[in-house]
């Protein structure tokens, strides 16, 4: 399998997995202060506008989490950058259902060259992986890098030296993508057969208006 086990008191690099981190839930819209004379109910530009830092009651839930941050940065920096692991049906909907082997193939091998935005991660029975899951680059968690090593008994494996370099190039790949719409170049009846698919596009003008003047 992709993963391998290390000692408990070895080094945290790049691709150990963690389970049981706290990712903390923040709404802007909905914010509970406590002060002196109890909970209140509040929101963020309220916050802002009293100019004063705040004591706040946040909705915080374990998570399964990799880490994302450079082996060089992960011994040295403040904190600790870790992307969420969540079920791969969830985070790739054209998996959603799936169910035979071949299907299962062409998503884990044709679609993870075009969707950049996870990283697959097989079962695993020793990690605790019941299911097929995948890494939510849209997803991070920052923590204390000195209070993560004081927990590495949460470490439950890591990415193996190939896995480990696929992973590094996707997460390299995730942030420098440039991001834009595919079918701007189609024609207006290639548009629409696109749209049959993908109905959520939306015509640029010149797709629209192709072929008057």
């Amino acid at each position: 399998m992709i993963y391998e086990f290390s000692e408990t008191d070895a080094p945290i690099r790049q691709g150990d997995i963690f389970v049981g981190l706290p990712r903390v839930e923040v709404s802007l819209h909905r914010l509970t202060v406590v002060e002196d004379d109890g909970a209140v109910d509040t929101d963020w530009a309220q916050v802002l506008e009293a100019g004063e830092p705040v004591t706040a009651i946040l909705p915080v839930r374990p998570v399964t989490a990799i880490v994302a941050t450079q082996d060089c940065d992960s011994a040295h920096s403040q904190d600790i950058t870790l992307c969420e692991i969540r079920n791969f049906r969830d985070v790739e909907r054209k998996a959603k259902d799936t169910n035979n082997v071949n299907g299962w193939v062409k998503i884990l091998t044709q679609h993870s060259r075009l969707n950049l935005k996870w990283f697959y991660l097989p079962p695993c029975e020793r990690i605790g992986f019941a299911d097929k899951l995948a890494v939510d680059f849209t997803v991070t968690i920052r923590v204390s890098r000195t209070e993560l090593e004081g927990m590495r008994q949460l470490r439950k494996g890591r990415l193996n030296p190939l896995a480990d370099e696929h992973f590094r190039e996707r997460i390299s790949e995730f942030f420098r993508r440039y991001p834009y719409d595919e079918w701007y170049p189609l024609s207006t009846a290639e548009l629409a057969e696109y749209q049959k698919r993908y109905p959520e596009a939306k015509g640029f003008p010149w797709q629209q208006n192709e072929g008057e003047g």
